[in-house]
């Protein structure tokens, strides 16, 4: 089994990528579980959502916390599966939403829980390039959708990256060439 990881801020392209890389994989033959988070079925998923939503320290704090809840659960229900590749979208890098230092604190509490790959994806899009193509694509904000928070999330992002070597990948690019870059460190 090959366990991938594909990360990044608002808007870098984690879920075109993560749909491309399955549609990829799948028409070579593999079996392959692909799970989003925040996800839609379970109570810890849903409330992350709904807390991204909302407004203010504590909201920011509640959705952080079970967004963590919603990529353990996902781990210790399907991480066993026989799969010949799993695929989760966000993962580790939800810590860079937290402050700081407490970004750092729960990143490595959160290192030691789940499992790692040397296939840790993190999509490195502009903030400046992310909020316009939230912009364009959001009829509703989430709390962390400012090109302020986006900015201040980016910096953290790639300093926690550098704890367990990500591949950072340029997500400013086309779709196309950031997929085959995606397939080239696989194969």
């Amino acid at each position: 089994m090959v366990f991938i990881v594909i990360d990044g801020l608002d808007a870098s392209g984690k879920s075109t990528q993560a749909l491309m890389l399955y549609r990829f994989l799948r028409g070579r033959g593999n079996s392959i579980l692909l799970r989003f988070h925040p996800s839609n079925d379970n109570p810890f998923g849903l409330r992350a959502r709904r807390f991204l939503y909302s407004r203010g320290r504590s909201a920011h704090f509640a959705a952080a916390f079970f967004y963590m809840l919603d990529v353990i659960r996902s781990v210790l229900l399907y991480s066993w599966r026989r799969y010949d590749y799993i695929i989760f979208v966000r993962y580790l890098m939800g810590a860079a939403y937290l402050p700081a230092p407490l970004h750092l604190l729960a990143y490595h509490f959160f290192a030691l829980t789940v499992p790692k790959s040397k296939y840790m994806f993190f999509l490195d899009v502009k903030p400046e390039e992310a909020y316009r193509r939230i912009l364009k694509t959001r009829k509703r904000l989430e709390m962390f959708e400012s090109l302020k928070e986006l900015q201040e999330v980016r910096l953290k992002a790639l300093s926690l990256a550098s704890i367990n070597k990500w591949i950072i990948i340029d997500a400013n690019k086309k779709i196309d060439i950031i997929e085959k870059e995606i397939r080239e460190k696989l194969l």
